[in-house]
């Protein structure tokens, strides 16, 4: 029995190698642009979830105290980009924050809005820097800079960076 020479399928071989890697780049450039597509509908999913969730209490409170002309009827949070201080944050990021942060805030819905300075000391703790631990596996210290009260509704701008623990000696 006679093998036949291999110089007679070199060429044959290397097109067969070149469509072989070919279809694997193809693959591989497929399913990146999948993931990428995946990862944005998830973040707009959520960010979709975290609005329904928050026009939901919104909606239940101002049922809760339309009657009462007088109260804080709704906590309304922003979180302000710093540019060069400010660390870019994802969306999921930024609303688990957000979250976070107004249910902190919550105990001043329902509030009589002429009395909201009689608890001075609690609102500056509330409002000062506050470090929120394991949000999607980071610590970030927030520090509320804004807070205006118009129209029954507390508005409140804040910052969010990265917290660095300090060193332990």
């Amino acid at each position: 029995m006679r093998v036949p020479p291999f110089e007679r399928f070199v060429r044959g071989m290397q097109l067969f190698g070149a469509l072989l890697l070919g279809m694997v780049l193809g693959a591989v450039v497929l399913n990146s642009l999948f993931v990428a597509q995946f990862q944005a509908l998830y973040e707009t999913q959520k960010e979709l979830e975290d609005k329904l969730e928050q026009y939901e209490q919104d909606l239940d409170m101002l049922t809760q105290y339309k009657n009462q002309h007088t109260v804080i009827k709704s906590v309304q949070l922003r979180l302000e980009h710093d540019g060069n201080k400010r660390v870019k944050l994802d969306k999921v990021t930024e609303a688990e924050l957000i979250r976070r942060v107004k249910e902190d805030l919550a105990i001043f819905i329902g509030r009589n809005i002429y009395d909201i300075d009689s608890d001075a000391k609690l609102t500056r703790q509330l409002l000062g820097e506050k470090i929120y631990t394991d949000v999607n596996g980071k610590d970030f210290t927030v520090e509320l800079r804004t807070v205006l009260l118009s129209e029954y509704k507390l508005q409140i701008w804040m910052t969010a960076s990265p917290y660095v623990r300090p060193p332990t000696s």
